[in-house]
């Protein structure tokens, strides 16, 4: 029975002890009200006629004399009575012998409102709590004590981020045997705190650490702690860390501390509002006169910005471990435990997945290896393949195909061109990044794009890939006003345009790769909409600054559109091939554009059915606006938003 099954049978109990006590008290009370006389008093008063009636129930009676006072007797056993009554000519009426318990029935009915509102007032009161913690149980913590024998994890099961695993594998030895540590004068951290993007396992790796350490482990979001009524969330706080005492040493987690470890002071409600007096309790019970030796506080955010600075501080959270997305190398690392648990095909290579997935997080990793198993199921097949994880890498990346999408056979035509601008350019850039994959079949909300995929991970960007960027986004509306004039270009090559003004301004504006204005960052005037109208708050920029800030973009601009338009007049021949290829098959890799572009022969590789890929005779197709896709992958898209 669980706790609320448990206080709806105590109330019910003591209801019921209630109405006995009221039911005994109120027959008392009316027997109290008869006048008992004995039963050889009775039958005097029988012989000289001052009985007027009687009422017999059992071995008592009651009537009333002659003049009205009533009485009250009882029966002795093997007594004929009623034939005597009768003889005398007095009035019997005869009751059926009660159980008394009718009398509790009837008072349990007449209270069944109040037991009804009592009972809807628990099965409230513990809604409210969100939580099994007693009627008035409010304050007590929502942490779970993880035991290891439900969904254990190691530090085998993680992979791609090693360098935090390495500090809290730390953390892990000092619980395992504090006296190495001790003896040269060391403590035990108080706290943790992991940060790094979503998705990069953070929880993770706490779960690891609870499977790892061996030590009592409670779970939290920091979303339990905040309530509506004030100081419930200080309240958990305290019970939180008397059950880490009680069971220390211990691991305690909190997921997602922002949501109670924000800035104090920029709430509405001062100092005073709930989510500040919780912050203020956890810091107290992190580094307050008491101590909390043996209780270790591991959190987990990816907002560390907004953390109110007194949480970050040595003492309190003394260490700040960074989960960053992985490189190449954690990337394959990650790959290899999620396909544990998958039949591979023999020409699954898993460095070259990881090669192709730059940017992606564990958890993009994990959906790209679920999403390779599931397209494998739908076709029927025993393992998985290499041809899976690429149509489960670009569905993740670009979307899924949509080839029942209408298109006429002009705006088809001009897809095939927009797109091949882009992929010459890129292939005659020498600092660009190698195309992977140039196609026109509709993905998501984009019509056709191009994607290039770095050789390695960059850490930082140069100049000179900067402007090749630049130029590859312009050449999808050069090749347009090239084949089909100025008069019929579209609006596809809106997300290109928005690429070259954003990466154009910070050029100028933050990384200080303008000669004009040198080695300054240049922040834009803030803004605030009243009314519908932009209104300027703060000016940050001088006008004539601004000016030049805007000439320098606009430079930029028609520097790299120039360029662009000059390499594609150069290669216009391979512009042609490459956009008629993509006509016929509707997708080429990389080393099919490179081939087509040198003049060789393009390679047709062969299906899984022994059939090349050729396209079949297009339906007509209608176009629709496309963002650009997901992630850190460079890719140009025709847009026609």
């Amino acid at each position: 029975m669980n706790n609320f099954g448990k206080n709806i049978a105590v109330w019910v109990i003591i209801s019921l002890v209630l109405v006995a006590i009221f039911n005994v008290f109120q027959g008392s009370s009316s027997q109290n009200t008869t006048n008992a006389i004995a039963y050889s008093d009775f039958l005097a008063r029988v012989n000289a006629g001052e009985v007027r009636e009687v009422s017999i129930q059992g071995d008592k009676i009651s009537g009333a004399s002659s003049s009205g006072v009533p009485f009250y007797s009882l029966i002795p056993k093997e007594e004929e009575l009623a034939n005597k009554l009768s003889e005398k000519g007095i009035k019997v009426t005869s009751e059926p012998i009660e159980n008394g318990m009718p009398g509790i029935f009837s008072v349990l009915i007449s209270w069944f409102p109040m037991l009804l509102f009592i009972g809807v007032w628990i099965f409230f009161m513990k809604q409210m709590q969100g939580g099994s913690k007693g009627a008035m149980g409010f304050g007590k913590s929502k942490a779970k004590l993880l035991t290891e024998h439900r969904d254990k994890v190691t530090f085998k099961d993680v992979a791609g981020i090693d360098e935090a695993k390495s500090e809290l594998e730390e953390v892990v030895e000092f619980l395992k045997d504090p006296a190495k540590f001790q003896k040269l004068g060391g403590k035990i951290p108080k706290g943790v705190l992991l940060v790094g993007p979503p998705g990069t396992g953070k929880t993770l790796l706490a779960k690891a650490v609870a499977g790892e350490a061996g030590v009592p482990f409670f779970t939290i979001s920091g979303s339990d702690f905040v309530e509506m009524f004030v100081g419930v969330g200080a309240s958990r706080v305290r019970d939180m860390f008397e059950q880490g005492k009680k069971n220390s040493p211990c691991i305690i987690f909190i997921d997602e501390i922002d949501a109670m470890g924000r800035h104090r002071g920029a709430g509405l409600g001062g100092g005073n509002d709930e989510r500040e007096q919780t912050l203020n309790q956890l810091l107290v019970e992190m580094d307050g006169f008491e101590t909390n030796e043996g209780v270790i506080l591991v959190a987990a955010t990816n907002r560390p910005d907004v953390l109110d600075p007194a949480l970050l501080r040595p003492g309190r959270f003394d260490r700040q471990v960074v989960v960053p997305n992985p490189d190449m190398i954690g990337r394959e690392k990650i790959l290899k435990v999620h396909m544990k648990k998958v039949p591979l095909s023999s020409d699954v290579i898993t460095k070259t997945l990881a090669r192709g997935t730059p940017g992606f997080s564990g958890a993009d990793l994990a959906n790209l290896v679920n999403e390779a198993a599931l397209l494998s199921a739908r076709k029927g097949r025993n393992n998985v393949s290499m041809i899976e994880f690429e149509e489960a890498k670009d569905k993740v990346m670009m979307g899924s195909e949509r080839r029942s999408m209408v298109m006429t056979e002009d705006e088809r035509r001009l897809t095939a061109y927009h797109e091949a601008g882009h992929a010459v350019i890129a292939v005659y850039s020498p600092a660009s990044d190698p195309i992977h994959k140039a196609t026109i079949i509709p993905r998501g909300r984009a019509l056709g794009m191009v994607m290039r995929l770095p050789e390695g991970d960059r850490v930082s960007m140069a100049k000179d890939k900067l402007f090749a960027d630049l130029r590859v986004a312009c050449g999808g509306r050069i090749a347009e006003e090239m084949i089909f004039g100025k008069e019929k270009v579209t609006t596809g090559a809106s997300s290109d345009i928005r690429m070259v003004t954003d990466t154009a301004r910070r050029m100028v504006t933050e990384w200080g790769l303008s000669e004009k204005l040198g080695f300054l960052a240049y922040e834009a005037n803030e803004q605030e909409v009243f009314l519908g109208r932009s209104v300027s708050q703060q000016k940050n920029l001088s006008d004539n600054t601004a000016s030049i800030v805007d000439n320098e973009i606009r430079r930029i601009a028609d520097s790299v559109y120039s360029d662009a338009e000059k390499m594609l007049k150069k290669y216009s021949k391979q512009l042609k091939k490459v956009a008629e290829a993509l006509l016929e098959y509707e997708t080429l890799d990389g080393k099919q554009i490179q081939d087509l572009c040198k003049g060789l022969k393009m390679s047709i590789k062969k299906s899984v059915d022994n059939t090349p890929p050729k396209a079949k005779k297009p339906k007509k197709r209608a176009g629709i606006p496309s963002t650009n896709a997901k992630g850190t992958i460079v890719t140009n898209e025709i847009d026609n938003s």
